[in-house]
């Protein structure tokens, strides 16, 4: 009855026929109902007035399973012993018995059951017992020869990783494909990103990207995900496709998923507008632990956005998660006590956090030298300050890189080094840093730690003056008005002469009234 071939399709009706046979005692048919009560298919007793009702009901009642698979083994079934097996490990905990489930496996796994293979061997992995691993493999092996397409997703996880066989990528691949084709969600997953990242044999993106869809179609929620990342990240940008896959993992759970897709409703990308919907989706996976969701909201909080509890609920993840060591919640733990965020602001507190996070996260580093540099929650310590904004510059951290070239200008906390200074400018104007690109004009200016350069003076002004720099567009202005570099164009000077003068920079509107 359950493909409906000539009959209405009813699942309760099939399993009353299998109930018939089990009552007359086939181990199959009692084998094959306790499976159906597990996974809640095998409907109740009825008469044949329920033949042409709809299937509803999906509970399992692994009661009854029990007894039919106990029933199945007292005649020899090792389906039925396999099926003991899984319920005394996988069912309701006042039923479950590990010890004597892994002794049901053994003895379905010696008979030659597929799923006995399968469910002793993962009986031997709960066990962690390094020794057993050849063995585990074998008796996976055994489930995969029978086409079982969990064994062949595993059988590829231990051919890749080397773990019980020897390393085996062109099996591996074949194996995820194998149990990708015959339906297994996660196997079309990891199939997926070999083929996209080209990690076991062979590399075909879009072949990965199409089983990632399967994948996703099929269940698996990190795969929706992954394929809403495609689609927000591909150069078309197709944000409303990406929303609807974000959507699919993110109401199966998926914290990242929540967190992609309360980005586009802040933004309105693919979406309407909706920051409250962008923050209840920040809120629901910041409270399931994800932390880049904490400092999302944490952001959104900041600038106004989210809810009254929101700050408490914020400070209050911070708090937790550095109390126990996590050293970029201890981070933003400080920056709520800096910006009384969820608690009462409190500089020497902030530093305190700030400080404990330093010893690890580079924009801690950074943070920190600030702070010492002004005297925020602690004395001012100037070379305390340049070691750390060192460190942080080592690390990467722009700001920090512009930071430390000033000190080593001027001079403060340490020596004073302008060879020094124009490098560390240098870096943080590769980076597309518009201060240290004025800065580095000025260095050519006036020949500090660089040769004197116009020409290149003018070119760096130029660079940073783009990116909006207010007296970069002065002193671009300057050059051009004047021909300081050889060149001369008064209406271009004119032109950045305005965009100074309307950012606030007064010798612009000077030099403007003077022409």
């Amino acid at each position: 009855s359950w493909g409906g071939t000539g009959v209405p399709p009813s699942h309760s009706e099939g399993a009353r026929w299998l109930r018939r046979a089990a009552n007359r005692g086939s181990p199959d048919a009692q084998a094959l109902l306790a499976a159906l009560c597990i996974a809640g298919l095998a409907g109740k007793e009825s008469g044949s007035e329920g033949l042409f009702e709809r299937d509803s009901s999906r509970e399992s009642d692994f009661t009854a399973a029990l007894e039919l698979a106990r029933k199945a083994s007292e005649a020899g079934s090792a389906t039925g012993q396999a099926l003991i097996g899984y319920i005394l490990s996988k069912g309701p905990k006042a039923m479950r018995d590990l010890d004597a489930a892994h002794g049901w496996y053994e003895k379905s796994a010696a008979a030659g059951c597929p799923e006995g293979c399968l469910g002793f061997a993962l009986s031997l992995a709960r066990l962690r017992q390094p020794e057993q691993r050849a063995r585990i493999a074998a008796e996976v092996r055994r489930a995969a020869d029978a086409g079982l397409p969990t064994a062949l997703y595993l059988l590829a996880i231990l051919s890749e990783h080397g773990v019980g066989v020897p390393v085996d990528l062109e099996a591996a691949q074949r194996l995820y494909r194998e149990a990708a084709e015959n339906g297994h969600a996660s196997a079309q997953f990891r199939l997926a990103l070999a083929l996209i990242e080209g990690s076991l044999v062979d590399q075909d993106a879009v072949a990965g990207e199409a089983w990632m869809r399967r994948a996703a179609l099929t269940g698996n929620v990190d795969a929706a995900y992954r394929v809403g990342e495609l689609y927000a990240g591909n150069p078309q940008r197709d944000y409303a496709e990406a929303a609807t896959w974000y959507r699919r993992a993110a109401d199966a759970g998926h914290q990242p998923a929540a967190r992609a897709l309360a980005s586009l409703y802040l933004s309105g990308n693919g979406v309407a507008k909706d920051a409250e919907e962008g923050a209840r989706l920040l809120r629901a996976a910041a409270a399931s632990g994800n932390r880049e969701s904490q400092v999302d909201l944490a952001n959104l909080v900041l600038d106004g956005g989210g809810e009254p509890d929101d700050e408490i609920s914020v400070a209050g993840w911070f708090g937790a998660s550095a109390s126990s060591g996590d050293l970029v919640a201890a981070f933003n733990l400080g920056l709520c006590f800096a910006n009384g965020l969820g608690v009462r602001k409190d500089q020497e507190r902030a530093a305190h956090w700030i400080a404990r996070a330093a010893e690890g996260v580079a924009e801690a580093q950074y943070m920190y030298a600030r702070m010492l540099q002004d005297g925020r929650g602690m004395a001012a310590d100037q070379r305390e300050a340049r070691l750390w904004f060192e460190r942080a510059a080592g690390a990467g951290i722009v700001d920090a890189q512009v930071a430390l070239a000033e000190m080593l200008y001027n001079g403060r906390g340490g020596e004073r080094s302008l060879i020094a200074a124009a490098h560390l400018f240098k870096q943080a104007a590769a980076a597309g840093h518009a201060g240290a690109m004025f800065a580095i004009g000025a260095l050519y200016e006036t020949g500090q730690g660089v040769s004197l350069d116009y020409k290149a003076a003018q070119k760096w002004f130029a660079a940073a003056a783009e990116r909006g720099h207010g007296h970069a567009q002065l002193m671009l202005g300057r050059y051009l008005s004047r021909g300081i570099a050889g060149d001369q164009d008064p209406a271009a000077a004119r032109i950045w002469l305005e965009r100074a003068a309307a950012r606030g920079v007064e010798e612009a509107s000077d030099e403007l009234a003077g022409a």
